[in-house]
């Protein structure tokens, strides 16, 4: 079995050894093989669908080998289009291998041992029985929402199971309706441990966004969805609007991945979870995207979606219209790959610029809430961090005499909280939640990019200081981690900048300025200067791009200069241009 898509004789022989999966009499006689091939041979059951299998002729599918191959040789865009074209039966024993696959790669924690999972359910329910009694289901979970597709009681408690486990693990965790279904789907492909160690890859991804774990983030994502079909499929969105003038579209889009995985037949969604579990949640925008346009299509030319059907309740009709979609899972997805101008960085900047829309409204959810009540009252860090980085900061203390003798040390200590106070007050909310720590200072851990890699790479968010031999102090706020300056694209080709919109410039001296990020403002396509965030390498750092750069820094921590830039539209941030550097800083924040 490993290694190749089976045949039909090898199916057949396959199926006979599934002493552990239970078919439903109901439907099995609908067609000649069991419809669902599980490869765990624990006691997870499940029921099939009744849908008719023609053996027919066998396509020339790419084998697990092929596959497997690709992703140790990282080659991401190979293994990309082969997941896109390769329609894999729905009992094609591939997925037993290929979905694990593809969700190690996201894996974070690569520490997980053989029999972690096992330790964490002893650890949560103080054995590895599967209780016969029903488990309370963390909060996170929609209890209207938890999908078992045709898991029979037995493979639903294990579901259950599951996500209390990863509850467990993973605390920051608040509202993941999605998780649930994906648990299901998971286990009919699985062993329960195996399932566990794909949501534990989705979850953790630092890369790309798979899974939704916050009420923001979920909010983000449906209004996401809702500004990219404006553009996207503007005759639908104008269609619904004109027959529905008093629904709001918002009521409609909150429950958009509902009409993928509440309404598509279960062949379309195997198919589309194939492509997912390497690409991520842009593969959903690109499906949603597609169903909106087939039911556009289908309301002028269906009697059963005329408007007086449909009018009063779109966002339902639109599930049950995916229930009978009127194309194949390949058509779908390839309609869905075939829509033009949506790129990640695209997508991308409408989730950043959708995400500080919200949080400057102050749109926050209940959890949001709670973090800006643990800030201080002042809006800064607790005293005794405040005391701290006073210590220990070089850029945020002035050395100058005000012209009052014997009074330095209060001007400077004055200075220092008043830096600290508008420095805090640019962050975004989330942030200000945690403690501030020294990573690096040139004073310190001395003038080096290889030390400053070794110090700071991990971290993410950083906040970068620069003091000048002339007592300029500016920097930035840098979203992402710095180690990212390795992460290669999908045709294997370093990236030369990254980051994202939620970084900033700053200057704090002898003016103080904010220059957030030109996507904030407006609809309008920028083009590829404004999204110039960050770049390094071995010789250099640079913050900010387009017709000059920001902050530019050498390889020796010693000379640098700033321009201005079409990513932060700001001037430069210190009157000659060049500078010499006197102390970096770089603050990270703990808990993060």
């Amino acid at each position: 079995m490993v290694g190749k898509v089976l045949g039909i004789r090898e199916l057949e022989q396959f199926s006979s050894r599934r002493s552990s999966i239970y078919v439903d009499p109901e439907c099995e006689k609908f067609f000649e093989l069991p419809l669902f091939i599980a490869a765990s041979s624990n006691d997870i059951t499940t029921k099939c669908q009744c849908w008719q299998f023609s053996p027919g002729k066998e396509p020339a599918l790419r084998s697990f080998t092929e596959i497997q191959q690709l992703l140790q040789q990282n080659k991401k865009r190979d293994v990309k289009n082969i997941l896109r074209e390769n329609s894999w039966p729905i009992n094609s024993p591939i997925r037993s291998q290929l979905w694990p696959a593809l969700c190690a790669q996201h894996l974070t924690k690569q520490n997980m041992l053989d029999g972690f999972y096992w330790e964490m359910v002893h650890q949560v329910f103080g054995t590895t029985e599967l209780s016969e009694k029903p488990i309370m289901l963390p909060a996170f979970v929609d209890a209207t929402h938890c999908l078992p597709y045709h898991l029979t009681s037995t493979g639903r408690a294990v579901a259950d199971r599951i996500v209390n486990v990863l509850g467990y693990d993973c605390p920051d965790i608040t509202y993941s309706p999605v998780l649930y279904p994906i648990t299901s789907l998971l286990l009919h492909f699985m062993s329960e441990e195996e399932a566990y160690l794909c949501l534990a890859g989705l979850v953790g991804s630092k890369e790309k966004t798979f899974i939704n774990q916050t009420k923001l983030q979920h909010e983000v994502t449906w209004k996401t969805v809702m500004q990219i079909a404006k553009k996207h499929t503007k005759s639908a969105i104008a269609y619904f609007q004109r027959i529905c003038p008093g629904q709001k579209l918002e009521r409609v889009f909150m429950d958009w991945c509902w009409w993928i995985l509440a309404g598509l037949p279960f062949q379309h969604l195997v198919r589309i979870m194939d492509c997912y579990f390497h690409e991520g949640i842009k593969v959903l925008y690109r499906v949603a995207l597609v169903i909106l346009n087939l039911f556009h299509k289908e309301c002028q030319s269906n009697n059963e979606w005329s408007p007086d059907n449909i009018k009063n309740d779109i966002g339902n009709a639109l599930i049950k219209f995916c229930k009978k979609i009127p194309v194949s899972p390949a058509k779908l997805l390839h309609a869905a790959f075939s829509i033009r101008g949506l790129s990640t960085q695209y997508i991308s900047r409408i989730f950043i610029k959708t995400e500080m829309l919200l949080k400057s409204r102050s749109a926050l959810n209940s959890g949001s809430k709670q973090l800006i009540k643990s800030r201080s009252s002042d809006n800064l860090p607790t005293s005794q961090s405040q005391v701290n980085i006073q210590m220990m900061s070089h850029t945020l203390t002035i050395r100058e005499h005000f012209g009052l003798p014997g009074t330095t040390n209060f001007i400077k200590t004055w200075t220092d909280r008043q830096f600290l106070f508008t420095l805090w007050s640019w962050l975004p909310v989330r942030i200000t939640m945690y403690q501030p720590v020294l990573l690096y200072t040139t004073e310190e851990h001395g003038c080096s990019l290889t030390t400053f890699y070794v110090r700071v790479e991990q971290h993410e968010p950083t906040l970068l200081m620069i003091k000048t031999c002339n007592n300029e102090v500016f920097g930035a706020y840098c979203s992402s981690r710095w180690l990212e300056r390795n992460v290669k694209d999908d045709k294997g080709q370093r990236q030369a900048y990254f980051g994202t919109g939620e970084t900033f410039l700053f200057s704090l001296y002898p003016e103080r300025a904010k220059y957030p990020w030109v996507g904030i403002e407006g609809d309008r396509d920028l083009g590829h200067s404004s999204e110039l965030f960050m770049a390094a390498d071995s010789k250099m750092i640079t913050i900010g791009g387009g017709e000059g750069q920001a902050i530019w820094m050498d390889e020796n921590i010693r000379f640098g200069k700033t321009d201005a830039c079409k990513t932060f539209n700001n001037p430069p941030l210190c009157p000659s241009g060049d500078f010499e550097i006197r102390v970096l800083e770089v603050y990270g924040f703990v808990g993060v």
